[in-house]
This record gives structure tokens, sequence and C-alpha cells, in this order.
């Protein structure tokens, strides 16, 4: 056994309570923005406090937030999924292409989340095992989920009836007024941040993200930890795609475009760093609401699609910015 495991302990303990410290101030700042922004938008933008626009544009979020979750954990272990959008589609495809053939759509879905968890298994594996970088082996797997989703359905959306009513409800259905997508983001996002916060286990993607060497001293079996956080951010990806799917009830395979940079977009405002070692579920989803309040707003400004794209990659670009800016400072107050 190593001698060195107390000492990694604390260093990594200290990190963390400062982390989190660090974190509670930046989710204020970034909740105080999207007030400030909702009550200029309720202001000055025709239709945005109806409650039709309102409603939308939290079901509009759902998924994106449903996925941030995952990309959390992943970027907080130092890695990145580009795959997550194409895993959305592939999952979504399948079920309803089985769905469309006759098969329950409920054991539809579970096959697509069994292809879900094998997609996380294979980033995974080859980040965790082979030792690929996360940027090329997602990215490899992006390309071939997304195309495995067009030969499913030979690049054409697929319309599908007679779905089962319990199996739309979860998409098109409400609570007490509240869209059930809504209430499906609240509990994954609630148990997700509880988890991150208080389970042990979970509590190692910081250590793993902050100082691999030192966790691996530490007794931390990295390869697990990393193995895992793929996994989940896939299952999650696969049960966004399955939503979408009880949504529209159809089956196309652009379905998620975009979802992967919108994830991290949200990710990095929230906080967490493309360094590893920080973030939290609750900056990833106020992240969320932030890029989606702006995208609402081009919507009811009638900005042509092609701004708002653009809008968001340089949403983009200024939150890796300032992420890349704020590790410089760290680096240089650490080398004093």
């Amino acid at each position: 056994m190593s001698m060195l495991p107390e000492t990694n302990h604390k260093e990594l303990k200290r990190n963390k309570l400062f982390n989190l410290n660090l974190f509670q101030f930046r989710e204020a700042s970034l909740l105080s923005i999207i007030v400030l922004l909702f009550v200029l938008l309720a202001l000055t933008t025709p239709g945005f406090l109806t409650a039709e626009n309102l409603k939308t544009t939290l079901i509009g979020l759902t998924l994106d937030g449903i996925i941030a979750v995952g990309m959390t954990l992943v970027l907080v272990a130092a890695g990145v999924d580009l795959s997550v959008g194409s895993v959305l589609a592939l999952s979504g495809v399948l079920a309803g292409y089985l769905a469309y053939n006759g098969m329950n759509v409920w054991t539809a879905s579970l096959i697509a989340m069994a292809v879900s968890l094998l997609a996380g298994f294979l980033n995974g594996f080859f980040i965790s095992r082979i030792g690929l970088n996360p940027l090329i082996m997602t990215l490899g797997m992006m390309s071939a989920a997304r195309g495995v989703a067009y030969v499913i359905t030979e690049g054409a959306p697929v319309s599908i009836t007679g779905l089962d009513p319990a199996f739309l409800f979860l998409g098109q259905g409400e609570i007490l007024g509240i869209p059930m997508l809504v209430v499906i983001l609240i509990v994954v996002a609630v148990v997700g941040d509880v988890l991150l916060r208080k389970s042990v286990y979970l509590r190692q993607v910081y250590y793993v993200g902050s100082n691999e060497k030192a966790a691996r001293l530490s007794g931390i079996d990295v390869k697990k930890v990393k193995m895992a956080i793929y996994i989940v951010c896939a299952l999650l990806a696969g049960f966004a795609g399955l939503l979408s799917l009880s949504r529209f009830a159809v089956a196309t395979p652009t379905a998620g475009m975009g979802a992967e940079l919108r994830a991290i977009s949200a990710c990095v405002i929230g906080g967490a760093s493309l360094t590893g070692g920080v973030g939290t579920i609750t900056g990833a989803l106020l992240g969320v609401v932030l890029v989606g309040l702006v995208n609402n707003a081009l919507v009811l400004l009638d900005v042509s699609v092609y701004w708002q794209s653009l809008v968001t990659g340089l949403v983009l670009i200024a939150a890796v910015t300032l992420d890349v800016v704020n590790n410089r400072r760290k680096q240089k107050k650490q080398n004093l």
C-alpha cells in the first residue's frame, strides 16, 4: 500500500471544499443574471411573459438539461463526450423503428437503453483502458451512432402511431399543470446533484478530475470511475432520446443535433472547467436556463435560425475563454 493516500486525500478534499465554495458564489451570480435577463425580456420582448411561451421554453430545456447532468460528470472528471446528441438520436430512432414494426414500445425502449449503455461502455473502455483521447473517441462514436440512426430510417423521419398512452404521457402529459418532461428533469437533476455531493463513490469524480495521479495513489480506481461516468452520460442521452420520441411520436435521425455543444456550453457557463475537477449539476442547469432564455428571446424577436446558431457558438467561445482565463489565474496563484 502506498504511504501517500492520507496526504493525497487531505489535498484533494481541501481542493474540493474550495471548489464547492467557489461554486456557491458562481451559482448565485448566475442565478442573479438569469433573474435580471428574465425581467429584461419580460419588459422588452412581446409575448415572452405569456403562459404558453414560458411553458414551451421550459419543455424545450428539458432534454438539454438531462444531457447536461451527464455531461457535468464527464467534464468534472476532465473528460468530454461529443457523442451525446447522436446517442439521443440513435436511442429514439431504434425504439421508434422497433415500435413501428410491431414491438411493444417498452420492450423497444429497453433495447434502445441497452444500446445506449453499449455506446457509453465503448467510450469508457477505449478512453480508460486503451488510453484514447476522449475528444477523438467520442467524436468517432458521434459519427458512428448518427450513421446507424440514418441507416435504420434511411435518412427520413418515421412517424409512429398507436404508441402506449402511458409512454406518450412521459413526453406530453402534465401533473398539476406542470409538464411531465419538466418533472422528469427535476427528478433527474435532484437525484444526480445529491449523489454527486453526498455519494462517496461519485465524489471520486472530483478527485479524478482534480489530480488523476493523486487520486490513483489514494486508492481510487480511476479506470472504473471513468468507465462509470461515460456509461451514465450515454444512458442519460439515450433516456433523452426516448423522451423525444414520447414527445413527438416521430423517430428522426437528426434529433439531438448540436446537443453536445449546448450541453458543454451550459456546463462551462455554470462553472465546470474543461480541465476537470470542478462543476456542479445545479450550475449546469442554470447554464441551460440561461442559454434557453437567450435562444427564446431570439425566436420571439424573429431572428433567423442561422443567427441563433451563431449566438450559441459565440456563447460557447466566451464560456471556454473565461474558463481558460480563470485556470491561468489559478495556476499563477498556485505558483506564487
